[in-house]
């Protein structure tokens, strides 16, 4: 059973999900040192991370994510902590990404 497993709904497709899941990637590589992969699929994408410590993969489709991640022993003390900044940093790009989608026109 995953230590951490965040669940986020999005209105974004799959062009735009990805977008957004190659940006989270970006900045967990910077941020802790994760070494990202990226498995490219016809209805979704996976990308797998790992480090000292962690691992684990986002689901990326084009209606949701799911994230699941194992943490090792020392990081497991601080599992809700690691959760929560995972949320804020993936309902940020997810925001920005719904931000940058444009909107269909009234019709007359």
């Amino acid at each position: 059973m995953p230590d951490i497993r965040v669940h986020r709904s999005h209105a974004l497709g799959l062009k735009k999900a990805r977008e957004v899941a190659w940006a989270w990637a970006e900045q967990v590589e910077k941020k802790f040192d994760m070494a990202c992969t990226v498995l490219e699929g016809k209805t979704s994408d996976t990308v797998e991370f790992t480090r000292a410590g962690v691992n684990g993969r986002l689901i990326v489709a084009a209606d949701h994510f799911d994230l699941d991640a194992k943490l090792g022993f020392l990081l497991g003390a601080f599992s809700k902590t690691i959760e929560a900044e995972i949320e804020k940093e993936l309902d940020a790009l997810l925001a920005k990404g719904a931000a940058k989608t444009p909107r269909a026109k009234p019709k007359k």
